[in-house]
């Protein structure tokens, strides 16, 4: 009960209210958990309120004067230093408003249906020729995800952090390169936390394993959801489904479909007209815009869709979109825009922000990037069909099973360099990779406890 009347006291003492964090800096002595479940008990009751969202929501005494409510709201602004268009700066007008003061809306099916495939633009003529500019690598007439393999490393940690940061992950930068480098949960972090950078990581191998049979279809996106989702659903079945309720949206008044066969009719169309749009920016665009406007699952559609935007891009050697510095808020308040609106422009404005930002970053680490291993490179799939079947076959010798692999497909002149890198690589096999070789959890925790890796 005192942490309950010290975090209240704290709040009614604040003209300006406290945000979370503030809280926890003044009362360290209480859990991230438990604070928020007392804040949330003290919201039910009446004593306090919630102003803004995200890391910028503020907690104010209920009975606080009008002038210090305001004041509060003033500061859950978009960020002045992305810059907006007017057709953006209105969107903002309209979704800053109370929710009482906008209108209730449900799923428009004329948004969809009035796009046409390389005849409607999301972004125009100009604009798609500077994000070409911006994203332009020296990869460009390699096949399909060359340069998505040689930045993987950076990429799996930037975006990982990046998208599920913007879910309210408190993953740092440092703890998602320890947890995906090294296998290293962070100290006083939700174990769904740890979850979500984890399935970041393996569903961006999937799609860059896969890239060159990757398209806008069922299976790429059912299977980028799945990945997505294992182990953070309610119910597990909604992994990979489209769902089969009502949901609702957050501090917004759209409605979305909800019956299970509107939402199929209607993802049908979207994928199909996805696939023939033949600008890579505009098939980026689309699928950011469309796919969270839809909502064809139970939750995490907006993560799907960011990992979605860059399949085209990763096809074409570009650039990838990692989300990097993209402020929660803005984001948010973009997508409500197409949600209440179907209006694209302040998440156009934030889409070319972000992409320069992404291409700034990795424009330049690609000059420092090593050159990949010859060897490495070239017998890529053999090194991972071995090793895949050494953990699935954990009664055989593993030193043994290697060198016959070795013996039977590598040419004899490349046979020590290329059984060296595959007895590296099994000894740096944890968990945080297991998906790059096909493999699962289970059969790696049996192999581990016969093998004591």
């Amino acid at each position: 009960m005192s942490s309950t009347k010290d975090l209240l006291n704290s709040i009614q003492t604040s003209a300006d209210g406290l945000t979370l964090a503030e809280l926890l800096a003044k009362h360290s002595g209480i859990a991230r958990r438990t604070a928020q479940r007392l804040i949330a008990r003290l919201i039910d009751g009446g004593q306090i309120i919630a102003l803004g969202e995200g890391r910028a929501r503020r907690y104010l005494d209920a009975v606080a004067p009008p002038s210090h409510r305001v004041l509060a709201a003033k500061t859950d602004h978009f960020p002045s230093f992305i810059p907006l268009s007017a057709d953006s700066l209105d969107i903002v007008a309209y979704i800053d408003q109370p929710l009482a003061a906008r209108k209730p809306v449900g799923y428009q099916h004329d948004f969809l249906e009035a796009y046409r495939p390389n005849e409607t633009w999301y972004l125009p003529e100009s604009l798609r020729r500077q994000l070409h500019r911006m994203g332009k690598t020296t990869d460009a007439h390699a096949p399909a995800g060359t340069y998505g393999r040689a930045i993987l490393n950076r990429l799996l940690i930037d975006l990982s952090w990046a998208s599920s940061h913007l879910e309210g992950n408190t993953y740092s930068r440092l703890d998602t390169r320890e947890l995906i480098e090294h296998g290293k949960a962070a100290r006083g972090k939700a174990t769904l936390e740890t979850q979500m950078i984890l399935n970041h990581k393996t569903a961006i191998e999937l799609l860059l394993e896969n890239i060159e049979a990757a398209q806008f279809n069922r299976y790429t996106l059912m299977n980028l959801h799945s990945a997505l989702a294992e182990n953070l659903l309610a119910n597990p079945a909604d992994e990979g489904r489209v769902r089969q309720h009502a949901v609702d949206i957050g501090q917004s008044v759209y409605r979305p479909l909800s019956t299970p066969q509107p939402i199929e009719h209607a993802l049908e169309v979207l994928l199909g007209k996805a696939r023939q749009i033949g600008d890579p920016f505009e098939q980026s665009f689309f699928v950011m815009v469309h796919l969270p406007y839809l909502q064809p699952f139970a939750d995490m559609n907006k993560r799907t869709s960011r990992l979605a935007a860059n399949i085209p891009l990763f096809r074409a050697n570009l650039c990838p979109l990692t989300f990097l510095d993209v402020p929660e808020q803005a984001y948010n308040r973009a997508a409500l825009g197409v949600y209440e609106m179907t209006r694209v422009e302040l998440l156009r404005d934030l889409y070319v922000w972000a992409y320069e930002r992404s291409t700034q970053e990795y424009l330049s680490i690609k000059q420092d990037l090593p050159e990949p291993d010859p060897i490495r490179l070239a017998w890529r799939d053999f090194i991972r069909q071995a090793i895949r079947e050494v953990i699935a076959h954990p009664e055989r010798d593993p030193l043994a099973c290697l060198q016959q692999a070795v013996a039977e497909c590598v040419p004899e002149g490349e046979q020590a360099g290329v059984q060296a890198l595959t007895i590296e690589e099994l000894r740096r096999l944890h968990e945080g990779v297991l998906a790059r070789y096909g493999l699962r959890q289970s059969e790696y925790a049996t192999w581990k406890a016969v093998h004591g890796h």
